[in-house]
């Protein structure tokens, strides 16, 4: 493979710390557009790209947006540049350092709209510009770094991150891709949707056999996770320690799960259905929230018209809304429920276990509609900043202005690739440049009111459900499922006490709705009472197959075959 080498200079001045770009004439590259990163860390346990996060023990990065960037020429990072957690590379204490640098590129788009907006495609990776293939970045060198001192420090790009090896087929898990030609046309460029396919046992024995699909919503997986024909020998296992959930060696319990989960579905008694997987990652995060958007295009239409029939039309499924179901947890739990509202007769049952905000009055932690600031509740005198993120204790481990802040400095115009982003991207309408029109200033945090009406009319599932239930209530009843724990890492249960406010007053007809909470249960409780989260997590596909498997006897319509896949 081709080598590249960009040159880095940095120069230091008594008045400011500049950070001066240079790529090597040499590589006869094209222009580049992009996101300049520069990533500082007081520790080499992994590179400075593997320590930007949201936690306590984040490092440094500063981001600035190059457009056309050629050869011979050089960009300049300053105290302009927007940083995380530092705000600016001024106040950086005085000290040793370890610095990487890394160019996120960006490709030009030619949208159906009219408008060209640069984005970072997706590469296999699932939208992580620390490991997106192509990505360009240095080997990390110690510095001393002194705001006072004026010195230049060089530092040579070298490596390009690689391709990511693709999966590849066995006897239960296979995986198929499409090209979708409403996202084509609407993104002007070819545009893909994946799944990994886990075959039922006595797939290739019962050829006549048709089966129902059970569609696990998640985040961007490369390969069907969670199941393993092989044994695992946890005795020789050096085990681990999860910092989440407290205990040592999870390691060795989620290699138990997966073969435990591969017993149980070639088992007797276990319902024989396509568990599916969807992967649909795009220029603004590595799932599309599975629903119709103004900035990502038609993601609903081009999953439930083109890749679902296709999966069943390949695999044998039975091809009908009746014998179609969605389950998820967190983006995968709100996935779970839209989808089932706005496709009401296509799909079958919904169990959504912690989804991200279903109701907006409860957006985390803010209330876009009566609250005029998202990172401070309005005060004449107090600026209390509000969380983001707790323990199941309930401690705060970061604040709404904190991990917005650190989406700023990886990316501006919504691009970062994070979670408050790829909200404004699927909720917002799209703004006069072509890139999300914001729901708040990124920067100060104030709320920008028309386009949280907006959002209500639109992505608000609570206020959808309410406003559409004459018209959708009968092909609903009984399919909505909502399970979180009362102590969400990002105060999702917050969001669900509304929205079970509403479901209990739903009449002609009743909801029928299930409404569940676990007590102390943090991110990712799926309704499991029996054990703790930290194992639940890990059986979704065992739980909520089993479970539609019972409900689909009541909901089906008379005469259809519901025996034939119970073999």
């Amino acid at each position: 493979m081709k080598k590249l080498f960009f040159l880095l200079f940095i120069s230091i001045s008594a008045n400011a710390q500049t950070f001066r770009v240079n790529i090597d004439a040499s590589l006869n590259e094209p222009a580049q557009d992009g996101r300049l990163l520069l990533l500082l860390s007081k520790t080499n346990k992994a590179e400075p790209r593997f320590q930007i996060s949201d936690a306590a023990n984040t490092q440094l990065i500063f981001g600035m947006d190059v457009e056309g960037w050629k050869p011979g020429t050089t960009q300049l990072m300053d105290v302009q540049a927007i940083g995380y957690p530092i705000e600016r590379l001024k106040d950086v204490p005085t000290g040793d350092y370890y610095v990487q640098v890394l160019l996120h590129k960006y490709e030009t788009f030619h949208l159906k709209t009219g408008q060209i907006v640069k984005l970072p495609m997706d590469r296999g990776e699932g939208q992580h510009w620390n490991i997106a293939p192509g990505n360009i970045y240095s080997a990390p060198i110690k510095i001393h770094f002194d705001p006072a001192a004026a010195n230049e420090i060089a530092l040579t790009i070298s490596k390009i991150i690689p391709p990511i090896k693709q999966p590849e087929d066995t006897k239960y898990i296979k995986h198929i891709r499409i090209q979708s030609k409403l996202l084509t046309e609407f993104w002007g460029r070819p545009m893909y949707l994946s799944a990994n396919i886990l075959l039922p046992a006595g797939f290739d024995e019962h050829k006549d056999v048709k089966y129902p699909l059970a569609i696990f919503q998640d985040h961007f997986n490369p390969d069907f996770g969670g199941f393993s024909t092989t044994k695992p020998d946890t005795a020789s296992m050096k085990p681990d320690t999860s910092a989440r959930f407290h205990i040592t060696g999870y390691n060795k319990i989620v290699a138990q799960e997966a073969y435990d989960f591969y017993k149980q579905w070639t088992g007797p008694g276990f319902p024989r259905v396509l568990a599916v997987e969807l992967n649909h990652a795009n220029p603004y995060y590595d799932d599309s929230y599975a629903v119709n958007s103004a900035n990502l295009g038609p993601y609903g239409d081009a999953i439930t018209y083109e890749l679902i029939p296709e999966i069943e039309k390949q695999f044998r499924g039975i091809g009908k809304g009746w014998a179609r179901f969605m389950y998820g947890g967190s983006t995968g739990g709100w996935e779970a429920l839209a989808v089932q509202v706005f496709y009401p007769n296509e799909y079958n049952g919904s169990y959504a276990a912690c989804p991200d905000p279903v109701d907006f009055h409860h957006y985390t932690t803010i209330d876009i509609y009566n609250d005029k600031n998202a990172y401070y509740p309005e005060s004449d005198f107090k600026k209390t900043p509000r969380p983001g993120e707790r323990n199941y204790l309930g401690h705060v481990l970061a604040t709404i202005k904190e991990m917005n802040q650190h989406e700023l400095a990886e990316g501006s115009r919504t691009r970062s690739g994070e979670q408050f982003d790829i909200w404004e991207a699927v909720f917002s309408p799209m703004d006069a440049d072509g890139y999300p029109k914001r729901i708040f200033d990124k920067y100060t945090g104030a709320i920008d009111t028309s386009v949280a009406h907006y959002w209500r009319d639109n992505f608000d599932l609570t206020h959808i459900i309410k406003r559409d239930w004459p018209k959708i209530g009968g092909s609903l009843k009984g399919k909505i499922h909502i399970y979180v724990g009362d102590m969400d890492t990002y105060y999702l249960n917050d969001a669900v006490y509304t929205a079970e406010e509403m479901l209990k007053k739903l009449d002609n007809p009743n909801c029928n709705c299930v409404i569940d909470y676990g007590d102390r249960a943090e991110h990712c409780w799926n309704g499991d009472h029996t054990q703790p989260n930290y194992i639940s997590r890990l059986r979704y596909h065992q739980m909520f197959i089993k479970k539609w498997a019972e409900e689909v006897k009541i909901r089906a319509p008379k005469g259809v075959d519901l025996k034939s896949w119970r073999y």
